[in-house]
């Protein structure tokens, strides 16, 4: 017997187009993309974020162009990752006999997979996704003869609209304490160095290596760019740092556990003596602010983890 009234049909919601990741052929980059079109590039070879593009396509890293991507040396650009000491190691210390930066910037990492949080499929939802990227390297992937410690980093790269985030995770999986430094190597692309100024560290006090590590008190104004500079401030984490191009924000970068900022753009000279930096005025379109622990040492006990992070959002 036909019924008279038939059951309504469920009624099925479309599939929305969710973040996309792909592995070159060569096994040697990750790259990821929201449906939004916001798009970030990561080399294995020291885990580097080499590009990461907005919706519209605009680059927000600067990119030398005779960037090393082959995995012969650490890349001029993009994010390259700071462990466990940063800059020229005391050759006193444990690590002493590691190079500049440490060795997680020319390790070759693992790629371990990705994590994705699609849209709401609810009417009116906003469409935002994100892509989270998970990257390891532990002691029997380097030579532990410069650094006898056992360890485990597992580092994260998180594709949002507007922003992305990096975060760190240190594990101590061995049975001796061990110290570290970190920091994110962040080269942000600016239009003109000259009209760039970076706000959030004006109550700051800073040590100048372009005056020989002198330290310096808070300037009480926000800092604008015209010659060399090189300066590791000591800021509170939960103090944001904004670039802007004059009045219009382009970044603002929020950390966590990272206490340190180092602001640094190589100017004239110093870029000319740069093999890898280029072209040869790159460095009117370029300003690292770089998040960090690096002041002190971070001791790490034996079973103990540390995890800190950055994220940087952008206007475009």
């Amino acid at each position: 017997m036909e019924r008279s009234k038939k059951p309504a049909a469920i009624p099925v919601s479309p599939l929305l187009p969710t973040p996309q990741v792909a592995i070159s052929d060569d096994n040697s980059r990750v790259t990821a993309s929201l449906p939004t079109g916001e798009r970030v590039e990561v080399l294995l070879y020291g885990a580097t974020v080499i590009s990461w593009k907005s919706s519209n396509g605009k680059e927000n890293l600067f990119l030398s162009s005779k960037a090393h991507l082959d995995g012969s040396k650490p890349v001029r650009g993009g994010i390259p990752l700071v462990f466990p000491v940063f800059g020229p190691p005391n050759k006193d210390h444990a690590t002493g006999q590691l190079p500049q930066h440490g060795f997680a910037r020319n390790s070759r990492w693992e790629y371990l997979g990705k994590t994705t949080s699609e849209s709401s499929t609810l009417p009116n939802n906003s469409g935002d996704s994100s892509v989270k990227l998970d990257f390891g390297l532990s002691d029997s992937m380097v030579d532990t003869a410069k650094w006898p410690y056992q360890f485990a980093l597992t580092y994260s790269v998180t594709l949002s609209p507007k922003d992305l985030e990096t975060t760190l995770v240190v594990r101590n999986t061995g049975t001796s304490n061990f110290d570290f430094q970190t920091l994110f190597h962040t080269y942000l692309k600016v239009d003109d160095i000259t009209q760039t100024t970076v706000s959030g560290l004006e109550k700051a006090s800073f040590k100048d290596k372009v005056q020989g590590g002198a330290d310096i008190a808070a300037a009480g104004e926000r800092l604008s760019i015209s010659s060399e500079v090189d300066r590791v401030y000591t800021a509170p984490s939960e103090q944001a740092i904004t670039v802007s191009n004059q009045d219009d924000v382009l970044f603002e970068i929020t950390r966590d556990m990272l206490s340190d900022v180092v602001v640094w753009n190589p100017w004239i000279d110093k870029a000319k003596g740069m093999a890898d930096f280029a072209p040869e005025d790159a460095y009117k379109h370029m300003l690292c602010v770089e998040a960090g622990s690096v002041s002190a040492w971070n001791n790490l006990e034996a079973g103990d983890a540390w995890e800190g992070g950055q994220r940087i959002k952008t206007s475009s």
